[in-house]
């Protein structure tokens, strides 16, 4: 059973006060989200751009994003997230202990990234990144039950998304931006020691946080009545969440995955290409830098803003459909880039990219989180968002073969021009698919 559902007779919130916003769960969500963001890039694209400037291959900077294939398979280990307190920090809570843990490793992970570098092979460098990204993935997991549990109503959730989606688009544009202005200076090893230290931040963060205590009545209860030691608990961890999702959603539960992998599948299948494509077209890391960090941060801002309030003037999938549409077209304006990239052009482009992701990001999050259920938070969120994780990271490990392969016919610009607008095209059947699963509710009364 969904612990949200509206109260009979509340009104749902149509605007929030900036009180509302500063609560502590909201802050400590924001730095949680914060901490959840910080090493995703570093394994993705930020960690594209580094090897490209080490004059890597694009093919290699294309499969080396398999590493990324650990956020989608995290549906895998998550029911332990549900039934069994972390090691050595079991004493924080069920939530707090995985979110402790996993932020520890990921530090020790970025700094090992650092100091083990291209220069001792990338198959080293790539296990490295493979451990921050198992570890981000299970802190992710973590996390987003720490949301949904903390979250007494609708309208908290809410607010929980929004501080949960500001942190981790903070993140992302610490990650992607501001950290290259660093790289320029200090080169990239030494700019990873330096994040694998600012992960400090969401350690805090797990310290000062709450550990949701309805949830935990909840799986103590199914401790002692099924021990996970026991067939039935084993049972119950393992199959119960995905029972029980089929159960609550029927025959539309299939298609609600189908619709929520390909939501984002042109934004991570285009991923892995952007900083290659920076690099091949002499943008210095300083500019990419300034416009990620100005005007980007400018669109998330807004982004965050206007994909709170779309749920709550048109519901929620009217507004998955508007966002996933400026989704795709700020994915197709990257090819303009490699043809017009002044400063002004550049940070236009940056600004609609970030403002796309940001109300798509937002929106889908709140989706994926109405559907799941108090007992199985962590395991059904992890299927969810493995789910719209699954085709995309798959099929962005060939995204260096796509471009190299269309080079020799139209030379590398029109490749990446060529490239850019089919990862936006390819998101467009989500759009028709949501749309469908709103026809089939049924119509209250």
């Amino acid at each position: 059973m969904n612990h949200l559902a509206p109260v009979a007779g509340k009104p749902a919130r149509t605007r929030y006060t900036l009180r509302d916003y500063l609560n502590r769960r909201v802050l400590t969500m924001l730095a949680l989200g914060f901490s959840s963001g910080l090493p995703f890039l570093l394994v993705a694209n930020t960690f594209g751009y580094w090897l490209r400037d080490e004059k890597i291959a694009l093919s290699a900077i294309g499969f080396l994003s398999w590493v990324g294939f650990a956020y989608t398979l995290k549906f895998f280990w998550a029911p332990v997230l549900d039934r069994l307190n972390a090691p050595a920090f079991g004493f924080l809570g069920l939530r707090r202990g995985w979110m402790a843990l996993m932020q520890v490793i990921i530090a020790l992970g970025l700094i090992a990234m650092a100091l083990t570098g291209t220069s001792h092979g990338l198959v080293k460098l790539g296990i490295c990144a493979l451990v921050v990204a198992f570890a981000s993935a299970t802190q992710d997991t973590a996390i987003d039950a720490w949301r949904i549990e903390s979250a007494r109503d609708f309208d908290e959730l809410g607010l929980l998304t929004s501080g949960y989606t500001f942190g981790y688009r903070t993140a992302l544009l610490m990650s992607e931006a501001i950290i290259l202005p660093i790289a320029q200076r200090i080169g990239w090893n030494a700019s990873y020691i330096l994040y694998g230290c600012i992960m400090g931040v969401g350690l805090a963060a797990t310290f000062f946080a709450a550990e949701p205590l309805k949830a935990d009545r909840v799986m103590t209860a199914k401790k002692a009545g099924e021990p996970l030691w026991t067939f039935r608990g084993m049972f119950d961890a393992v199959a119960g969440p995905f029972i029980v999702f089929f159960e609550t959603h029927g025959a539309m539960a299939l298609l609600m995955l189908l619709a929520i992998t390909l939501f984002e599948l042109g934004y991570f299948v285009s991923g892995p290409m952007y900083n290659p494509m920076y690099v091949d077209v002499g943008l210095s890391k300083d500019m990419v830098g300034f416009s990620r960090g100005s005007f980007g941060l400018v669109g998330v801002f807004l982004g965050v803003a206007v994909g709170g309030y779309l749920p709550l003037r048109f519901g929620l999938t009217p507004a998955l459909l508007i966002s996933g549409a400026c989704l795709n077209i700020g994915t197709m304006l990257y090819a303009i880039v490699p043809y017009a990239h002044d400063p002004v052009t550049f940070s236009a482009i940056m600004f609609a990219d970030n403002f796309g992701i940001a109300v798509a990001g937002i929106n889908l999050i709140a989706y994926m989180s109405s559907l799941t259920s108090l007992g199985y938070t962590a395991t059904q969120y992890a299927l969810l968002s493995s789910a719209y994780a699954l085709g995309g990271k798959f099929l962005k490990g060939f995204s260096g073969l796509i471009v190299e392969g269309l080079t020799p016919h139209v030379g590398l610009m029109n490749a990446y021009a060529l490239f850019f607008i089919g990862c936006g095209v390819i998101g467009v059947p989500a759009l028709f698919l949501f749309a469908f699963l709103e026809r089939q509710k049924p119509v209250p009364g």
